[in-house]
């Protein structure tokens, strides 16, 4: 398994493991917990995803302006939320009932 792999991995099982660490507190909101993980994530892959600084970086061209990076990163969140076990809820309006 390569490196990439493993830390995509284990970043995601972290964020999750904080996250139910921080809601074992009785008084703890956890969609509030949830916003501020999120938040968190987002501002850590914004910094990520900062260009080079060299125009004809093409590593950098697909992520050059502001506006190109919010694309990119609405797409992945769309994409890992459309591929979550919990999208679908079983008390959705509009969900079927059988």
């Amino acid at each position: 398994m390569n490196q990439e792999v493993n830390s995509y991995d284990e970043a995601s099982a972290q964020t999750v493991e904080l996250g139910n660490r921080l809601a074992d507190d009785e008084t703890a909101n956890p969609g509030e917990i949830a916003d501020g993980l999120l938040a968190g994530a987002i501002q850590y892959w914004l910094y990520s995803r900062q260009p080079c600084g060299d125009l004809s970086c093409e590593d950098c061209s697909v992520l050059c302006t502001a506006e190109r990076r919010l694309e990119e990163l609405l797409t992945i969140v769309r994409e890992l939320a459309e591929t979550s076990e919990y999208y679908h809820s079983p008390h959705d309006h509009g969900a079927g009932r059988a």
